[in-house]
């Protein structure tokens, strides 16, 4: 408000208030009169009564003499003045005084967040959902209005969602969602702590005596293990009963240790799969029983196994076949989708969050293939360039390490490709060393975390193509590696497990067992690694050193 029109406002509102004071001014000689014709001795009053008659008397006196006469009054005057009740002393000074009020507080309503307080409480919500936590606190202390939105459970739940805490519930489970997430980020920064201080508890999931462990690979705190005799086992650490059952084969005739090496294994929220030296497969539903719900059998050996994470689809390459599995509308299990590719798969992993038609990314030599079920269409993304080391997918993006070519002078690298458009999207780092293994599905965003035989992780930034952090980790080689928002784990194959805070670029501890770390899953509060020996035939002393481990860093009094 500029200062003519400061002026202006308080040259009218002067006038306002001047004319509602006027019949006022007029009421009091009449009020007086009255007083005046009221006897001096008035019974049951006494000297007060008398005092105020006289008092009466001389206003009136004074109002009819002359002003040099009433000027001689000033100790009539002053009485009367102090008679008068705080209000009317105000006078015109005191509006004065309320409207310079007025007026500072409308120059700070342009400061102050406000909106009308007719404004639809649905309208409300959907302005104070854009807040964060910290601006939602802020907004309760405005006024007890804006208390109540910034305080309804509707918001306080799609934080809690926001944030990952109890992504499977609703609305309507808990009566005061600020209280739960105020509860689940006292729990998180209690983990966090537990993490940073190795405090937790330790446990080693029975082996099979002997036997050699295989290969191992968990989902959601449940492990699947599979051994050189044939055995498959699952545990669910989550529950703290480590008895785990087996899973029988569907050929009851075969004696335990009858039957062919298990060469891999995969599992899920419903299924379990075991892949076997003799070009067999098993499926079986953890919902309906320890049987197969289907075997199916290559004429060779399976080479690579992978097993979608969202839903029933299996993929295996076998000789120069990947064939896609998946039970139809019936709930019988057949082929849906079979491809020939021109040399050995390696590597294999099916793509998540594909809907109805399962889509799946294979490396087979210095060749990359997008699989795709709806049209059993093949498509070529990668092609005559050094072999293919590692590889990992996301919804979206494949990343993948291939050789270096020393006579060139062109080192190590890892490409990524865009699985919408296929096309390589970046070209990341350039090391002597091969790169051993690559996390690009459960890293943060904008960042992919990768191991190297040269020992090292790398912290990779996708949007400008760098290397954020090197942590140089391990002495033989970088075996397996996670990461999450805050922390680095990594196995080596020397059989060390790391555990390093990369935002302060400080190894917080480190675990050793005697073989190569060929698993880790972590969670917020459980971390499960397995150390898996190269060799499947080994000495009698070495058989109690083939565990899987899960180690939890719970505190004791949490479930």
């Amino acid at each position: 408000m500029d200062d003519c029109s400061l002026d202006e406002f308080r040259r009218r509102w002067l006038e306002e208030l001047a004319q509602a004071q006027a019949p006022r001014k007029r009421r009091r000689p009449e009020a007086a009169e009255r007083r005046a014709r009221r006897p001096e001795v008035v019974p049951g009053r006494g000297e007060q009564a008398s005092g105020d008659s006289a008092l009466a008397q001389g206003l009136l006196e004074g109002a009819g003499r002359p002003p040099a006469a009433r000027a001689t009054r000033t100790e009539g005057q002053d009485v009367a003045s102090r008679s008068r009740s705080p209000l009317a002393r105000e006078g015109a000074g005191g509006g004065e005084q309320l409207v310079d009020q007025l007026i500072r507080d409308l120059n700070e309503m342009n400061d102050v967040p406000f909106f009308d307080i007719q404004l639809p409480y649905e309208l409300a919500i959907n302005i104070f959902q854009y807040l964060n936590r910290k601006e939602l606190g802020r907004c309760a202390q405005v006024s007890k209005t804006w208390k109540v939105i910034a305080e309804d459970e509707v918001l306080w739940y799609r934080l809690c969602q926001q944030e990952g805490h109890l992504p499977d519930s609703s609305i309507s489970d808990y009566s005061c969602w600020k209280l739960i997430f105020q509860e689940c980020r006292a729990k998180e920064h209690m983990l966090r702590t537990n993490w940073k201080n190795r405090k937790g508890a330790v446990s080693e999931l029975e082996h099979i005596p002997d036997a050699v462990l295989c290969d191992v690979h968990s989902h959601d705190g449940v492990v699947i293990a599979g051994y050189t005799s044939g055995d498959v086992r699952v545990w669910d650490t989550r529950t703290w009963d480590y008895v785990a059952p087996f899973l029988e084969s569907e050929d009851e005739e075969d004696e335990p240790g009858m039957q062919p090496n298990v060469s891999f294994v995969r599992i899920n929220s419903s299924l379990a799969v075991a892949a076997y030296e003799d070009g067999f497969l098993n499926i079986w539903d953890l919902r309906t029983g320890k049987y197969p719900v289907h075997r199916f059998e290559h004429d060779a050996r399976i080479q690579a196994l992978a097993l979608s994470q969202d839903d029933a689809t299996v993929a295996t390459a076998s000789a120069f076949d990947v064939v896609m599995l998946s039970p139809g509308e019936d709930g019988y299990w057949q082929i849906a989708a079979e491809f020939e590719v021109p040399k050995l798969v390696q590597y294999l992993e099916m793509v998540p969050e594909t809907g109805r038609y399962p889509v799946a990314v294979a490396a087979a030599g210095d060749l990359m293939y997008l699989l795709k079920a709806e049209d059993s269409a093949r498509t070529l993304l990668y092609a005559h360039g050094p072999p293919v080391t590692c590889l990992d997918v996301s919804a979206n993006e494949v990343a993948f390490g291939v050789q270096g070519l020393g006579w060139v002078y062109e080192g190590s690298k890892i490409l990524v490709y865009s699985l919408e458009a296929g096309r390589r999207l970046l070209k990341l780092g350039n090391v002597l060393r091969d790169f051993t293994c690559v996390n690009l599905s459960d890293s943060p965003p904008n960042l992919m975390v990768s191991g190297n035989m040269d020992g090292r992780v790398r912290i990779h930034d996708v949007r400008s193509g760098n290397v954020a952090l090197s942590l140089s980790a391990h002495q033989l080689g970088v075996s397996a590696v996670q990461m999450d928002d805050w922390k680095v784990v990594s196995g080596g194959e020397e059989g060390l497990v790391s555990v390093w805070d990369y935002r302060t670029n400080q190894k917080l501890w480190e675990v050793y067992s005697g073989h190569p770390v060929q698993h880790i899953s972590f969670s917020s509060h459980s971390l499960i690694t397995a150390n898996v020996p190269y060799q499947t035939v080994m000495r009698k002393a070495d058989w109690d050193s083939f565990t899987t481990h899960r180690r939890n860093w719970e505190h004791k009094h949490q479930c």
